[in-house]
C-alpha cells in the first residue's frame, strides 16, 4: 500500500497561486484556465474551485502585491532612484507576483485595472510626498518610465537593458526621475 503524504492546505492554496501567476503571465487572463492551473500543480479542479470560488477571484489574489515603497520625506529628489530602483528591481527580479501581472496587463482589462490600482494605490501617494506640484501629473510620468522600463528589461529583455547592473540603471533614470519630479515643464 503506498505511504500517503500528509496535505497541507496553506501549501496547496500557495501551489495555486504561484502556477496562476506562472499562467497568467504566460498565457494573459483570457486564455488561462482553472482545469490548465489544476493541471500544473496536480489537483482536481474543483479544489480551485473550492479555494478561489472563479478565475477572476483567483486573478484578484495572484495579482497582489506590495512594493514596500519607502517613506521618501526627506530624501533628496538627486537620490529618488538610488532609494527607489532597488525596490522596483527587488520586486521586479524577486517579488514573482509583478512581471505576471505586466504581462497579463496588456492583453487583460482586469490586469490592467490591478497594474492601474497598484499606482493610484501605492506609487502615486509615495511619489506625491516629493513632487514639486501636479502630483499625479509627475507620478504618472515617473510610472510610465518605470513600468516601460520593467516591460523593456524583463519581458522584451532589449540589449544591454536587460544586462545592465542596478546601480547602472539608477545612474541612468535618475535624472530623468527627477527631471519628472521637479523640473517646470513650462
Amino acid at each position: 500500500m503506498p505511504e500517503r503524504r500528509a496535505r497541507s492546505a496553506a501549501a496547496t492554496r500557495a501551489a495555486i497561486l504561484d502556477a496562476a501567476r506562472t499562467r497568467f503571465g504566460a498565457e494573459g487572463y483570457e486564455r488561462t484556465t482553472m482545469r490548465a492551473i489544476a493541471s500544473d500543480v496536480g489537483v482536481d479542479p474543483a479544489l480551485v474551485i473550492r479555494y478561489f470560488t472563479n478565475k477572476q477571484s483567483l486573478f484578484a489574489e495572484a495579482a497582489e502585491f506590495d512594493l514596500d515603497l519607502p517613506d521618501l520625506r526627506g530624501v533628496a529628489v538627486e537620490d529618488l532612484a538610488t532609494v527607489l530602483m532597488p525596490r522596483f528591481i527587488a520586486v521586479w527580479e524577486k517579488d514573482g507576483t509583478f512581471l505576471p501581472l505586466l504581462r497579463a496587463s496588456a492583453t487583460s482589462p482586469q490586469a490592467a485595472e490591478t497594474m492601474l490600482q497598484v499606482f493610484a494605490g501605492q506609487v502615486a501617494p509615495a511619489l506625491g510626498v516629493v513632487a514639486v506640484d501636479r502630483a499625479q501629473e509627475r507620478a504618472a510620468l515617473v510610472g510610465s518610465q518605470i513600468l516601460g522600463l520593467a516591460f523593456s528589461r524583463y519581458v522584451l529583455r532589449v540589449p544591454p537593458l536587460a544586462e545592465m547592473e542596478p546601480a547602472q540603471l539608477a545612474r541612468w533614470i535618475g535624472p530623468v526621475l527627477e527631471h519628472y519630479l521637479t523640473d517646470d515643464p513650462g
